[in-house]
């Protein structure tokens, strides 16, 4: 259960005030759309992005036995902030 929360709150953390959530908030403020419909569309696409990273997720720990997954995970973050911060100072 300890894991299960953690998990949780890492994902839950890491959404909060994404792209993603903000997509979310610019839908709902659209009159035309229920708010329910939004959810309901949101909500599927997380799921279904979460199944094929957990999918992915579990390919890669078979075949990247001799690497940890977290130590690429934590390169390829690294690299996603690097070009972030370049593209910032290129003014794109």
């Amino acid at each position: 259960m300890r894991d299960l929360l953690a998990m949780f709150v890492t994902v839950f953390l890491a959404e909060f005030g994404d792209k993603t959530q903000l997509a979310t908030m610019l839908f709902a403020s659209e009159r035309k759309l229920s708010p329910w419909a939004v959810f309901a569309a949101c909500g599927g696409a997380l799921l279904l992005s979460a199944g094929i990273a957990t999918f992915f997720g579990t390919i890669a720990s078979r075949y990247l036995v001799a690497v940890p997954v977290k130590l690429i995970a934590g390169i390829g973050f690294i690299l996603i902030g690097c070009w972030t911060v370049a593209q910032y100072y290129r003014g794109a």
